[in-house]
């Protein structure tokens, strides 16, 4: 058997699973966002998406730093942050809100993370490591998959109400 072709089916297996990973945490961060205490959910969403790089690094076989991970996280998420959302007293006030910080909170959750894993995934698919990531190198880019990860969050978010709407039945 040719090694190139094994080769390159481990590597699709490998980005197969670091798909499901992201799709797993992207669910945890819809979650996250549904917390209804303003900023403790913001802290959740950002535990559930460290959470989800350590996976993706250990998916990837590359040493986790959680420092650089903060840092990643921060610069990237902070980077697409809705203006109000980032602005401390008022960004705790849309979670008040009825129904429009139930839903912006963890819309805004899903699609950053939805983002911060396809980056990462990309990055160490190309054998990068914490220590080379440039996050400022990628924000345009973390940008276009912010908004990708909006309709990937709104799809796993409408999938999974008529799953729990069956469960509830029975």
């Amino acid at each position: 058997m040719n090694t190139a072709t094994t080769s390159d089916k481990t590597d699709l297996i490998i980005d197969h699973e670091a798909d499901a990973i992201i799709r797993k945490y992207m669910l945890w961060a819809l979650g996250a966002g549904l917390v209804p205490v303003p900023w403790l959910d913001m802290a959740a969403i950002a535990g559930v998406q460290l959470k989800m790089l350590s996976e993706l690094a250990a998916k990837y076989s590359q040493s986790f730093s959680d420092e650089k991970a903060k840092v990643a996280i921060g610069t990237l998420v902070g980077s697409v942050v809705p203006g109000q959302m980032a602005s401390g007293f008022v960004g705790g006030l849309v979670k008040m809100i009825p129904f429009v910080g139930m839903v912006a909170v963890p819309a805004f959750a899903g699609a950053s993370t939805y983002a911060l894993g396809k980056v990462f995934e990309q990055h160490f698919a190309s054998g990068g490591t914490f220590l080379n990531f440039d996050a400022a190198a990628v924000r345009q880019h973390f940008a276009e998959l912010y908004a990708k990860g909006k309709t990937a969050a709104s799809d796993i978010a409408n999938e999974a109400s008529p799953a729990e709407a069956s469960q509830t039945k029975n």
